[in-house]
């Protein structure tokens, strides 16, 4: 009895740490082939990884600024944002947004289900210090723009230039780049291409930050 719990406490080790940290290391000069969302979907799915040097820095910024605008000081987590969306569900019961970072939100897509649960979110915390860890900023940003879901089967920012807008990420526009940034938060009910009234307010309000947004936001890359 006691080999057999030996060996599970082993095993456990290895798929909880030796697999993770070895996967992440790959993805250092590796793309990803799939994730657990894209093998989920029932949709046929679209998905072309590219360098971060393929992507409009217009994407970039719209997705830094509107995902997560402290991703060049935080190591994984945002506690300021993290404060600030606590005291809006102290005070009145609901919060403006989220607090999940892009590192975060990388973790997750990489290795995790997509459903909301209490396990996922303690998942979350040790896949996002290995990110940090393991990977440079610039690294964990261009996983994340090609591996995020902006339509139904369609993932990552050249699958979602060429579906939404029938160019090259490369050569998005200000405000085509916000319209994708602004659907991020629910992609299978908002649509870039067509957007509803209250996605192309997020948009136009994206597109305004960008312009006013220091230098520091996008600093580490």
């Amino acid at each position: 009895m006691k080999i057999f719990f030996r060996r599970l406490i082993w095993a456990c080790v290895l798929i909880g740490l030796v697999f993770p940290v070895t996967t992440i290391l790959l993805y250092r000069v590796l793309p990803p082939l799939a994730t657990p969302l894209m093998l989920i979907r029932s949709s046929p799915m679209k998905y072309d990884f590219v360098a971060l040097e393929d992507i409009s820095p217009n994407l970039i910024q719209a997705v830094l600024v509107s995902e997560d605008q402290r991703f060049c000081q935080h190591a994984g987590f945002d506690w300021k944002q993290m404060g600030i969306v606590w005291d809006e569900l102290l005070y009145t019961g609901t919060a403006s947004r989220g607090a999940s970072t892009i590192s975060m939100q990388t973790g997750k897509n990489l290795f995790l289900w997509p459903s909301r649960s209490k396990v996922r979110k303690v998942l979350e915390v040790p896949l996002t210090l290995m990110l940090e860890t393991l990977l440079p900023k610039r690294r964990i940003l261009e996983l994340y723009l090609n591996i995020a879901e902006f339509g139904d089967g369609i993932y990552g920012a050249e699958a979602a230039a060429q579906a939404h807008f029938n160019r090259a990420a490369k050569g998005l526009t200000r405000a085509q780049a916000a319209r994708l940034a602004a659907v991020l938060p629910n992609p299978l009910d908002r649509n870039a291409a067509r957007p509803s009234q209250n996605v192309q307010k997020a948009a136009n309000r994206i597109s305004g930050n960008i312009r006013v947004a220091p230098a520091a936001l996008w600093s580490c890359l």
